[in-house]
C-alpha cells in the first residue's frame, strides 16, 4: 500500500511504508506462476554418496591502464592568474622529542612560526608512525584477489546499472592519513579531540596513507573500483591559513602525485574540500572545538564556520584556499565537493550561512572562471527519518519535519531557489535571512544531490510537549532537532539489524528515501557514504574478520532496493562510494570497522575483506556493456 507523504516544501514523495497487519506465514509472490511444487512430494531414494559439489574459483578484475587521460578544465599553467600573487615555502616536520630548533625566528611564515603553531597545544603522548617518506607500490598477488567462497542465499535481483554509474570507494584525510605534523601540516580540530577526552585515541597516526597512498591507490585499482574519494586538508595546503600566507610546497606536490596515480592506474579521483579538518587558529580555546548541549548548537563538533580569524572570515578564507586547490587540480578531476557534512559542525545560523555561500562563490569560480566541465556538489547527513505510525499524522509531520531540518536547510536555496524551511527557522534564532538576489545567485549551485544514508531513524513527536515549543526552548534536550528518535517501530522490532554504532540495516528505507531526495530536490542522486561497522568486529581473529557476511548483507541489499529504485520507481541515482576502503580513525575511535579491508595496527598491512570483492562484484556484473 502507497500513500502519498506532504512534504514541507510543497512536494510529494511517491511511496511512503506502512504496517498493514497479516496473520500467518509470508507468501511466496514470486512463486505464484508456478503450481509445480504447490501439492506435489517430493521423491525419496538413496543413491551412491561422492562429493560433488565444485565451486568455480575466480579473481577481482583491475582496472586497466588508460589510453588516455581526460581533461575537465584549462592547466593550472593557463589558470594561475585567477590565484594571483601565491608564494609557495618548504616547511620541515614537528618532533617534540627532537633537540633543534628553528633559527628563522624573524620570518612570520616560516619554520620556527609554523613549529610555534604546534608547540602552543599541549599534547599528550603525540605519537609518530612507521614510514617518513612515500612507499612505493608493489602489485598486489593474484592469490589475494579470489573472491570469497558464494553464500546460498546472494541478491537475485536482475535490473542493471547503467553503464556510467559511479561506483566508487571514500575516505577522508583527517582519518586515514597520519603524518599530522609533517611536510608542512599544521593543527586541525580534529586532532585536539584527545586533549578534551582521555579516552578518544589520537589520529597522529591513523593509517599512515600519507605515506603508504600509492600501495593503498594499487589494492584499490586492483580490485575493479574506478573512482577514488578523498579529501585535501586545507592546512596542509595552506599552513597559515589566510589569504596572502605562503602556500605549502611539499603539500602541493603530494596531492598533484596522488591524483595523477589515481590516474595512472585507470581510475577517476573525486576530491572533499572539507571534511572534518578546520584549522585549529580558528579557534580561541581548544575548549571551544565541542558544543555544549543545552546551548542552541546544532551539530555535535563545531566545525567553526561562522568564525573569523586575524579579521578575515571563514567564508572567505575558505574560498580562497579553493580556489588555490581547484586552479591546481580542476584539468584532471572531475568530481568536487565542497563541504563533507556541514551541518555536523554547525554552531548557529552564521554557520549555515557561511556554508553556503561559500559553496555558491567555489561553484561559480569553476563554472564561470575556471570554465571547468566537471561536477560539483556538497554532501548532507541525514539518517532518513521515518515515521514511528505511518497513519499517524502527528509522527509523519515529525519525520518531514526532521528531515527537512537536516536536507532542507541546504537544499532549499541550492538546488530550489528557495528560503529555508520552517523546520530550521523556528529553532535557529540568528539564522540570517536571504535576499532574492542571494537566492538567485545560490540557485542551481550542486550538479546533483549528495547523501550519505548509513541508516534510518524512527522518528516521532516531544514526548512532553509539541515540536514548536521544544523549537522555543533554547535548553530543551531535544533541540535542535525537537523529535524523539528511535530504533523500534509500533510493534516493537527494531528497524533492522544492528551495527557496533548507530547503524541499521535498513535497505527498504534506502529506496523510500532515494524517492524522497530525488521527488523533493529534483536532482540526480549520489551516494557518497554508506557502510556498516559489523559489531565486535575488532575483537575477532584476522581471517573471521575479513569473512564479514553482514557488512556483505548491507551492501548487497542497498544496492538491490537502489536498483529498484531506478528502474520501478524512475529515481536517477547515478552513484554509490563506500565508506570506507579500510579501517580507519573513526573521529576518536578505532574499533568500530566501517572497512572493506582490514588495517593491521602494529604493522599498518592490509587485507581485503569478502564485502569489498562482493559489492564491486554486484555491481559490475550487472553494468550495462560491462
Amino acid at each position: 500500500m502507497k500513500l502519498p507523504l506532504v512534504l514541507g516544501s510543497g512536494a510529494v514523495a511517491l511511496a511512503q511504508q506502512v504496517y498493514i497487519p497479516a496473520n500467518g506465514s509470508s507468501s511466496l509472490p514470486q512463486c505464484s506462476l508456478d503450481q509445480t511444487y504447490a501439492t506435489a512430494l517430493p521423491s525419496y531414494s538413496f543413491r551412491e554418496f561422492s562429493f560433488t559439489q565444485t565451486e568455480t574459483v575466480r579473481t577481482a578484475t583491475s582496472i586497466p591502464a588508460p589510453t588516455a587521460t581526460p581533461t575537465y578544465a584549462p592547466n593550472y599553467s593557463e589558470l594561475s592568474s585567477l590565484v594571483p600573487s601565491l608564494t609557495t615555502t618548504h616547511w620541515g616536520n614537528w618532533n617534540p622529542a627532537s633537540n633543534s630548533t628553528p633559527t628563522d625566528s624573524g620570518s612570520p611564515y616560516g619554520n620556527a612560526s609554523w613549529s610555534a603553531l604546534w608547540d602552543a597545544i599541549p599534547w599528550v603522548n603525540f605519537t609518530r608512525g612507521i614510514y617518513s617518506t612515500t612507499v612505493q607500490p608493489t602489485p598486489v598477488p593474484t592469490s589475494e584477489l579470489v573472491l570469497p567462497p558464494p553464500e546460498p542465499f546472494n541478491a537475485q535481483i536482475c535490473y542493471t546499472f547503467p553503464k556510467d554509474f559511479i561506483l566508487g570507494v571514500a575516505a577522508s584525510a583527517v582519518q586515514i592519513e597520519g603524518a599530522v605534523a609533517d611536510e608542512g601540516r599544521t593543527p586541525v580540530h580534529m586532532d585536539a579531540l584527545s586533549l578534551l577526552n582521555p579516552t578518544i585515541a589520537d589520529n597522529f597516526v591513523a593509517n599512515e596513507n600519507y605515506y603508504l597512498y600509492k600501495q593503498d591507490i594499487e589494492r584499490i585499482a586492483s580490485m575493479g573500483v574506478r573512482y577514488y574519494r578523498f579529501s585535501i586538508p586545507w592546512s596542509r595546503i595552506l599552513p597559515f591559513v589566510l589569504p596572502g600566507t605562503p602556500v605549502n610546497e611539499q603539500g602541493l606536490a603530494h596531492y598533484d602525485d596522488l591524483i595523477n596515480f589515481v590516474l595512472e592506474k585507470g581510475m577517476l579521483p573525486a576530491i572533499v574540500l572539507h571534511h572534518s579538518d578546520t584549522p585549529l587558529e580558528f579557534y580561541t580555546n581548544i575548549s571551544d572545538i565541542g558544543i555544549t548541549p543545552g546551548t542552541g548548537g546544532i551539530g555535535y563538533g563545531d566545525s567553526c564556520y561562522q568564525c573569523t580569524y586575524k579579521n578575515v572570515s571563514f567564508e572567505d578564507a575558505f574560498v580562497n584556499y579553493g580556489k588555490v586547490v581547484m586552479t591546481h587540480y580542476a584539468d584532471r578531476v572531475p568530481i568536487w565537493w565542497t563541504f563533507n557534512e556541514p551541518l555536523l559542525g554547525a554552531r548557529n545560523g552564521q554557520s549555515i550561512d557561511a556554508v553556503i555561500k561559500a559553496h555558491a562563490r567555489l561553484y561559480h569560480f569553476y563554472r564561470s572562471e575556471i570554465k571547468g566541465t566537471g561536477k560539483i556538489s556538497l554532501t548532507f547527513n541525514d539518517n532518513f527519518g521515518v515515521p514511528r505510525n505511518p497513519s499517524n499524522p502527528a509522527d509523519v509531520d515529525a519525520a518531514n519535519h526532521f528531515n527537512a531540518f537536516q536536507l532542507a536547510t541546504f537544499a532549499n536555496p541550492i538546488f530550489l531557489g528557495q528560503d529555508y524551511p520552517e523546520a530550521y527557522k523556528s529553532s535557529v534564532a540568528d539564522y540570517v535571512p536571504f535576499t532574492a538576489e542571494d537566492l538567485a545567485y545560490i540557485n542551481g549551485t550542486a550538479d546533483f544531490f549528495s547523501i550519505q544514508p548509513y541508516t534510518a531513524t524512527v522518528v516521532s513527536p516531544p514526548p512532553d510537549n509539541t515540536i514548536a515549543d521544544c523549537a522555543a526552548n533554547i535548553t530543551h534536550p531535544l533541540r535542535p532537532y525537537c523529535v524523539t528518535q528511535s530504533t523500534t517501530t509500533t510493534t516493537g522490532w527494531n528497524i533492522g539489524y544492528a551495527s557496533q554504532s548507530y547503524v541499521y540495516i535498513t535497505p527498504s528505507y534506502f529506496r523510500t528515501y532515494l524517492n524522497y531526495l530525488y521527488n523533493t530536490f529534483r536532482a540526480p542522486v549520489a551516494v557518497t557514504e554508506f557502510g556498516f561497522p559489523v559489531f565486535g568486529e575488532a575483537e575477532k581473529k584476522q581471517s573471521d574478520q575479513e569473512f564479514d557476511s553482514p557488512r556483505s548483507l548491507y551492501y548487497q541489499s542497498y544496492l538491490s532496493e537502489g536498483l529498484k529504485a531506478m528502474w520501478e520507481d524512475g529515481v536517477e541515482w547515478i552513484g554509490a562510494f563506500a565508506w570506507s576502503w579500510a579501517d580507519n580513525w573513526e573521529f576518536g575511535d578505532y574499533d568500530a570497522h566501517f572497512g572493506i579491508q582490514t588495517v593491521n595496527r602494529a604493522t599498518q598491512a592490509r587485507r581485503y575483506k569478502k564485502s569489498f570483492f562482493e559489492l564491486v562484484d554486484f555491481v559490475e556484473s550487472r553494468r550495462q556493456g560491462g
